[in-house]
């Protein structure tokens, strides 16, 4: 019989060891869980990949300067040379001189000296777009960031109402528990018994709702983060923990329409549209480019007739090019790339602008949900007394059940109202920063 009972706790243990292996818990706080997306997202990973190619890119570009450099080799079997006389009817065919085999062994290199700015152009470009990638990969970092912290909010703002309706739960138990005794007493009818079972019934399937939803928010958070699906995400920050002052928020906002990733990403295509308008520019210059070669050959070909003898040979040379069509070809060019430079710049006021008004809109609700809390926090002591009062009066017969039910839900609904607007508040810190290119 022991070894039996031993055997049951063995297995139990067991299944509880597995039980917490499979499900792991991860506490986090909400700038641990920003810093580990910011290495783990996929996306901000792939955004790190198409800065690399960028930077490759830029590489490429630097190394366009060094000079060009060739090898070649080949060798030839030729076969006899046939000659033909009178038309193609007569023929006869003899040895090709000095003999059948032919073969060349060549280097050959070139460096460009001048070409009206092109290659600086193209350098300029490339160092642009590089900025440009660094600029998206902060972008997507941001964004998810933001994602991030509402997800996180989520989970804070979740937890902190399972909790309140766990009270409320015990509350409508205790009430239902005390109407039960009276209507023994026959001091209550069955309505009221009734209407408070139907009350703890409903708060118990809101319970269940936000356990719901609260597993739901923690899945969407392990995705950015790319956890594993049996990793469970506890949130050790509270709300408000995050906070603003008046100076704190003015400066985001006078920031955002020169410092959002948005207007930055528009000024760094502007600079790549000038140095692409210097390229094309270039083409109004003439390009200049020393160059030089030498090879060994076989047959010596240069003297007649063809000698039987290997040679070496080489030469270093000055090619001076200008395209005379770039004269009345390049004009349309610039003039196109300069219409699109405008356009740029014409865009880049238009978000500015959006990006302003965005922050200066983030900077008005912040402040109202700021007073928001304030009222909030007065009417969760005003509906606290008032559940009291009302409860007392119930139970004395001198109040309805449902001025008592009313009561519990108006307290309950104003510290539903306190946490959502911390949360609402301190999701709209993040939006401000990311707004303005700060997260």
């Amino acid at each position: 019989m022991k070894i039996i009972k031993i055997a049951v706790l063995l297995l139990i243990s067991s299944g509880t060891f597995a039980q917490v292996r499979q499900d792991s818990l991860l506490r986090l706080s909400l700038q641990d869980a920003i810093s580990r997306s910011r290495i783990c997202n996929k996306a901000i990973l792939v955004g790190k990949a198409e800065e690399e190619a960028a930077t490759e890119d830029l590489s490429d570009s630097k190394a366009s300067v060094l000079p060009s450099v060739g090898a070649s080799g080949s060798y030839q079997r030729f076969t006899k040379l046939t000659m033909y006389t009178d038309g193609l009817f007569e023929s006869k065919s003899v040895p090709k001189r000095p003999g059948p085999d032919g073969a060349d062994l060549g280097l050959s290199a070139s460096l460009n000296l001048y070409s009206g700015g092109r290659t600086r152009s193209l350098l300029q470009e490339q160092q642009y777009r590089s900025s440009l990638a660094e600029l998206s990969t902060r972008e997507t970092s941001g964004g998810v960031s933001l994602q991030v912290a509402a997800r996180y909010l989520d989970l804070i703002r979740l937890s902190a109402q399972e909790k309140l309706t766990l009270d409320q739960v015990r509350r409508a138990e205790t009430r239902l528990k005390n109407i039960n005794a009276l209507y023994k007493h026959q001091k209550v009818t069955r309505s009221d018994v009734l209407r408070a079972e139907v009350m703890l019934s409903n708060v118990q399937l809101g319970l269940e709702q936000i356990r719901n939803d609260l597993r739901i928010a923690g899945d969407k958070l392990s995705v950015l983060l790319d956890l594993s699906g049996k990793t469970r995400i506890q949130a050790v920050d509270s709300l408000g923990t995050d906070s603003l002052s008046v100076a704190q928020i003015g400066d985001l906002v006078l920031d955002a329409p020169s410092t959002s990733f948005s207007v930055l990403k528009f000024g760094e295509t502007q600079k790549v549209q000038q140095a692409r308008i210097k390229g094309i520019r270039s083409g109004y210059y003439p390009s200049v480019s020393v160059y030089s070669a030498y090879g060994l050959s076989y047959p010596n070909t240069i003297f007649f007739p063809p000698v039987d003898q290997a040679y070496s040979i080489g030469f270093v040379g000055l090619k001076v090019q200008y395209n005379l069509s770039a004269i009345y070809h390049n004009k349309h060019k610039v003039g196109a790339a300069q219409k699109r430079l405008q356009q740029l710049q014409m865009q880049k006021e238009v978000v500015a602008d959006n990006t302003l008004q965005e922050a200066q809109s983030l900077g008005i609700k912040y402040q109202e949900a700021s007073n928001r809390i304030q009222v909030i926090q007065k009417q969760i002591e005003q509906a606290a007394v008032n559940y009291k009062i009302v409860s007392s009066k119930y139970f004395n017969q001198l109040a309805l059940l449902t001025d008592l039910l009313d009561a519990d839900n108006l307290y309950q609904e104003s510290i539903y109202n306190l946490v959502q607007a911390k949360a609402i508040r301190q999701l709209l810190v993040y939006r401000l920063k990311y707004t303005s290119g700060k997260l």
